[in-house]
């Protein structure tokens, strides 16, 4: 009760796992940084995987988010398993100034998270960045849309420099999840459920596991 680290289990209603997935140098970070605190500074891009926490409340409820980033690059690829295990939410980041960022969503990352995201429902939103360099556009903001139509993703355009709609990426992912009984249950009972994994882990039989109860 007296703890006076903030916040603590009691201190939030939901815990969320939100990946940032696309090619490097897209601004992944940057969409992060920009969420998380109110300046950038010049990044330097991930090595493997970075994550940061940001407390919020959002349509009422006291939210924890993990937010987790990879780099886009090949050799951490390794990774995409466990990255990918148990996300209610996925933000699948392009450059709007690079077309091949863009198609490189639909060819190589919306195929992985079909492949290993361990949610059926899980929320996916596509996110175009860096429209304040609008006279380098490549993509159009309607390309966008039919992508996002097609693989049933939210869809929103936004810069990390600007923070132009940065807040509302997260926003409206949030809400959606939120919207989601199945991940709702999920975010709710995870603290719990990772106490009770690990205390089944240090005693576990062979053939026991989370599995048999799907």
């Amino acid at each position: 009760m007296g703890s006076s680290s903030g916040h603590g289990s009691s201190g939030y209603d939901y815990s969320f796992k939100i990946l940032l997935i696309g090619d490097s140098g897209v601004g992944k970070s940057s969409l992060l940084v920009s969420f998380i605190s109110n300046h950038l500074d010049d990044l330097a891009p991930t090595i493997g995987v970075d994550f940061k926490i940001k407390f919020l409340t959002i349509g009422g409820k006291k939210l924890k988010l993990t937010i987790w980033d990879t780099a886009g690059q090949e050799r951490f690829r390794t990774l995409t398993g466990s990255y990918y295990r148990g996300a209610q939410g996925i933000i699948l980041a392009y450059d709007v100034t690079r077309r091949e960022t863009f198609t490189n969503l639909a060819d190589e990352w919306a195929k992985e998270v079909d492949l290993y995201s361990t949610n059926q429902d899980c929320i996916k939103m596509l996110v175009g960045n860096k429209v304040d360099k609008e006279s380098e556009r490549m993509v159009t903001r309607e390309e966008g849309l039919a992508f996002a139509k097609e693989s049933g993703s939210l869809f929103l355009e936004c810069s990390a420099k600007t923070r132009a709609n940065v807040e509302k990426c997260f926003e409206e992912l949030v809400l959606k999840i939120l919207g989601v009984p199945s991940l709702l249950e999920e975010g709710s009972a995870v603290g719990k459920r990772n106490i009770l994994k690990q205390k089944q882990d240090s005693h576990a039989s062979p053939g026991g596991g989370c599995c048999s109860l799907s």
